[in-house]
């Protein structure tokens, strides 16, 4: 499993955004300077969160970006989603049968079971992760993914 630069890029670009004055916002040049990435791929990654409907544009010289809605209702599963997909959906066992048409393992599959799991458990972490949560110290992130991971242990072992 990997994070593809376009997640990692696109949910800093939103932490800037949403740090940015909420009236001006952030031109594509002051995005790409800030985060040292070329003005192209910082423009291919603010028109994927403007067309998911994160950001907004203003145009003309003073023109920039600005959140489409506020940070605590941007949730994190739903930026990554839209910049890199899911991990596992049910279209990933058509796509991968090798050279038959269907997957030998396609009635009882343990692999399968696997990364459902996974899935499901990034789902209910990122689920409760907003744009706001991440606007803050690394520490209280990590202290806030702790307790959400405590949280989902302690419910699945009851």
């Amino acid at each position: 499993m990997k994070i593809t630069s376009s997640e990692e890029y696109g949910i800093r670009i939103l932490i800037r955004i949403a740090s940015a004055n909420p009236v001006e916002g952030l031109s594509i040049p002051q995005l790409s300077e800030a985060e040292k990435l070329t003005e192209p791929h910082v423009a291919k990654i603010c028109r994927t969160l403007r067309m998911e409907g994160f950001i907004n544009s203003t145009p003309g010289y003073k023109g920039g970006y600005v959140l489409a809605k506020p940070s605590d209702t941007i949730v994190i599963n739903d930026v990554l989603k839209a910049l890199g997909g899911t991990l596992f959906d049910q279209q990933f066992c058509d796509a991968h049968t090798g050279i038959g048409r269907l997957c030998t393992n396609s009635v009882d599959c343990s692999t399968r079971s696997l990364w459902k799991m996974i899935q499901y458990t990034l789902d209910n972490l990122l689920n409760k992760l907003t744009l706001k949560d991440l606007m803050v110290k690394e520490k209280e992130v990590e202290l806030k993914l702790e307790a959400i991971l405590q949280r989902n242990v302690e419910a699945l072992l009851k």
